[in-house]
């Protein structure tokens, strides 16, 4: 993104840019570096900003992720709330679930989106279960959580503290915000939103302008265009291999774990650091696969074994 800007600042005369960098406490070297060689191959200034609550005191205060940012903020509000997971049974086996939802509300009062992430549900009753923002959007989780309750606290609030806060207090003195965001990254990013705010060019309520100048480009244009004006990433991604960077050691992605190994004989620090920051995510998310693993493995055998059904050797005998 920074090279189209400053080749299109040359191009047009356009005044400099102000560059920043959010440095979340936990950043690998090969980030750090990376950021100065940019500076001094365009001539720029990045200036590096700190949160004021860096993520390790983030995460102590608050919890840490797990799986996702919606699944971490509804867990997180379950274990503030103190309520039991059975009442998604009691969803369940409702015959009115309107009025179940309803009884629920006055029973848990205060307790909305609890109610309505744990039962797959909305505010008026109707179920909703194939949407991210219930407990079911990861399968089988909620039995998964039934059977094996955290015993650490959950949140994802070190992103708010560590890079939206941040990011809020530096933005708020410019008229445009540009930034890098990309369609085919997917998650949130790919999703239309009613207020338009997906597309590359908006206009925000505050007044302010934001530009994602690269919203449209897919992965075999920015493969192009890197292979033709010879850009250089950051070592994470030209010697480590890692395919994303992110916030280092997020338990939100998937491949944390793996993507730590192929850092290890690099930056060991840093891999240190995450699993002492985020250890007991990474472990509760290798015992909910393999959790799922084998639950979706006797689905698969009962239903290659239902009642009635005459086997192949059966059938020869």
């Amino acid at each position: 993104m920074i090279d189209v800007i400053e080749q299109t600042r040359m191009i047009f005369g356009i005044p400099p840019i102000k560059y920043v960098f959010f440095n979340t406490g936990l950043e690998m070297q090969a980030t750090k570096d990376h950021v100065k060689e940019v500076e001094r191959k365009y001539g720029i200034e990045i200036e590096e900003c700190r949160p004021k609550i860096n993520i390790v005191n983030a995460t102590r205060t608050y919890g840490i992720p797990f799986v996702s940012k919606i699944m971490s903020a509804g867990l997180s509000e379950w274990q503030k709330k103190g309520i039991p997971l059975s009442i998604a049974d009691e969803y369940d086996r409702a015959e009115d679930k309107a009025e179940k939802r309803a009884e629920l509300k006055e029973r848990y009062p205060n307790c909305e989106s609890v109610i309505n992430f744990l039962c797959c549900c909305n505010s008026a009753g109707e179920p909703r279960p194939n949407i991210q923002l219930v407990i079911n959007s990861s399968k089988y989780m909620k039995d998964f959580i039934n059977e094996n309750p955290p015993d650490f606290k959950i949140s994802a609030k070190c992103c708010d503290y560590c890079k939206k806060q941040v990011a809020h207090r530096v933005q708020k003195e410019y008229d445009m915000i540009i930034t890098g965001e990309r369609r085919d990254e997917g998650g949130m990013r790919s999703v239309p939103r009613k207020d338009n705010t997906a597309l590359c060019f908006t206009e925000t309520s505050s007044g302010q302008y934001r530009l994602r100048p690269l919203y449209y480009v897919s992965d075999k244009d920015k493969a192009w265009y890197k292979d033709y004006y010879g850009i250089k990433y950051s070592a994470a991604y030209e010697v480590y291999g890692l395919t994303r960077t992110g916030c280092c050691g997020c338990p939100i992605s998937y491949k944390a774990v793996d993507d730590l190994e192929k850092i290890r004989k690099y930056e060991p620090n840093v891999v240190k650091a995450a699993w002492n920051i985020f250890g007991k995510s990474y472990e509760y998310r290798m015992k909910y696969n393999e959790y799922k693993r084998i639950r979706m493995e006797q689905e698969k055998e009962a239903a290659n074994n239902v009642d009635g059904q005459m086997s192949i050797d059966e059938f020869i005998n």
